[in-house]
């Protein structure tokens, strides 16, 4: 028998199992198209999900809400270049490829998206470089956008890769209107990015400074890593008005057996355990043993979070401002409650905060 207590907890978020729950008006001047001038004096809203209260800070302030014995759980991915462009043979029309995985690396195969895609066929060799020393032949339509490319390189592996990161341009998101400058190549990384592989940043990790990360060391804050391998699939559209139909893609993800101890020592002893970011947040909720523990991983996710989801390790977060019907700011809605996002969002549009992955954050307590 449904209790009237579970009966409301249930009609509460029935009503955000849809795409259309998750649509809002944000305004185009609020898109972040620079980086704060510094890394941890961008804006910070703290959302306390038990008092349901809102405040206003910056982003270095952060460390005023976490005690001795607290962890935050990074995601130490790298991003590499994966934006190239290149010329189509005969014609010369300009291609735009974005490298998303490394399929088989001794025969040099990669899915790519492709733009104008509809420029593109099976059999098709693309030219890169001014001296055209790197050449690609498609062989496969994966998707109605994707493609799987051969590369076609005389040299070592290594030089290959090299080759890449040489022609290769950070990879911005889309709706960044500007070249890419000298700067982003920094700025769209954490000072902390280990091991690349990513094709775009974990963006709440862009605002910790070396000063910031020192200063919680030295308060007794614990950091653990995990990489979770950012690919598009985080970014995709959701094209499904029923949000249990809609399918991640899968990204490379690895908890070694230093982080799940430090998380699961916070966990024995009641800490704050706090997922800097998103992606973190799904690396953490994809390894979750019977007993509520974290448990170490190397593999695949495809974990989708949405309302109403029981959230198993990590008991705050920092993310960014997300944009309207992303799964990004699902999971934020199934962490804090839809309605109180909803509020904290009409509130950072009037007071001008600025969104997604050069934009300012916000603290989930």
């Amino acid at each position: 028998m449904t209790t009237p207590l579970v009966k409301t907890y249930i009609c509460t978020f029935e009503k955000y199992m849809k795409l259309s729950d998750f649509n809002f008006n944000l305004p185009k001047s609020l898109l972040a198209q620079h980086p704060a001038e510094d890394r941890d004096e961008s804006r910070l809203m703290v959302l306390n999900r038990e008092k349901k209260t809102i405040e206003h800070h910056i982003f270095k302030d952060v460390i005023n809400f976490f005690d001795e014995g607290d962890v935050m759980v990074l995601n130490n991915t790298k991003v590499f270049p994966a934006r190239l462009f290149g010329n189509k043979e005969k014609t010369g029309a300009r291609i735009e490829v974005f490298l998303l995985r490394e399929l088989n690396e001794e025969q040099r195969l990669w899915d790519v998206l492709v733009d104008p895609a509809r420029k593109i066929r099976i059999g098709n060799k693309l030219y890169f470089g001014e001296d055209e020393s790197l050449v690609a032949e498609v062989i496969d339509n994966t998707t109605s956008r994707g493609r799987t490319l051969r590369f076609l390189f005389d040299g070592s592996y290594a030089e290959f890769r090299s080759k890449l990161k040489q022609l290769g341009q950070t990879p911005l998101p889309k709706y960044i209107k500007r070249e890419v400058e000298a700067q982003d190549k920094e700025r769209y990384q954490t000072i902390y990015a280990k091991h690349e592989g990513a094709v775009a940043a974990p963006t709440a990790g862009l605002h910790f400074s070396k000063h910031l990360l020192k200063r919680l060391e030295i308060k007794g804050v614990d950091l653990a890593e995990l990489t979770l391998h950012v690919g598009l699939g985080t970014f995709s559209p959701v094209e499904v008005e029923d949000l249990s139909k809609h399918k991640m893609d899968s990204e490379e993800l690895i908890i070694d057996q230093a982080a799940a101890d430090r998380v699961n020592m916070a966990l024995k002893n009641k800490k704050k355990i706090c997922a800097v970011g998103t992606t973190v947040m799904r690396g953490l909720e994809s390894s979750v043993s019977s007993m509520g523990t974290l448990n170490p991983y190397t593999g695949w996710t495809h974990k989708f979070i949405f309302p109403p989801y029981d959230f198993s390790i990590a008991n705050c977060m920092i993310t960014n401002f997300h944009t309207p019907k992303s799964t990004l700011l699902m999971m934020i809605s199934a962490f804090a409650d839809p309605d109180f996002i909803k509020e904290a969002y009409r509130q950072a549009i009037k007071e001008d905060y600025k969104f997604y992955s050069y934009g300012d954050a916000m603290l989930i307590l």
